[in-house]
């Protein structure tokens, strides 16, 4: 039963490894996705003043329309990379969600671990305590009949 409950705690263990990495990935992948918009957004801010900048300085009606259909390509990438967030949260979520059940599941074996070790301890000393027991009365009755002879 020992050897059980040590194997069953060490794929708990390399589970909760592996789930501990996939939540780092996801985390990561976060990140990514957040830094990416951030640098989307940034680049459509700095298109908008290259385009007042040159607005000031003439634009043509060509030139203009140009530049305003690229502004609404950056728009429509970034409402899609928006949308991707929820894809990449949601990916965190699950991911801690399963670490905290695989750790959940390492720490109750654990617990049995120590509970079968703690009762085995327990019943050692009580039989330890009996072999004492037995030994004093063992040792009273022989002083006894050592006296009486």
């Amino acid at each position: 039963m020992d050897n059980a409950l040590t194997f069953l705690l060490s794929q708990a263990k390399d589970n909760e490894d592996k789930a501990v990495m996939a939540l780092n990935q996801a985390r990561s992948e976060l990140d990514n996705y957040y830094q990416q918009l951030e640098q989307i957004e940034q680049y459509r801010l700095d298109y908008c003043q290259q385009l007042v900048d040159r607005g000031q300085a003439g634009l043509t009606a060509s030139q203009y329309g140009h530049l305003q259909r690229f502004l609404s390509q950056l728009d429509e990438t970034l409402s899609k990379q928006r949308e991707a967030e929820a894809h990449f949260t949601q990916q965190v979520e699950n991911s801690e969600q399963h670490w905290l059940e695989i750790r959940k599941q390492r720490r109750s074996y654990e617990w049995l671990i120590e509970k079968k070790q703690t009762e085995k301890q327990r019943a050692e000393e009580k039989r330890e305590q009996r072999m004492m027991d037995e030994f004093s009365t063992l040792s009273f009755n022989r002083r006894r009949l050592n006296d009486k002879s």
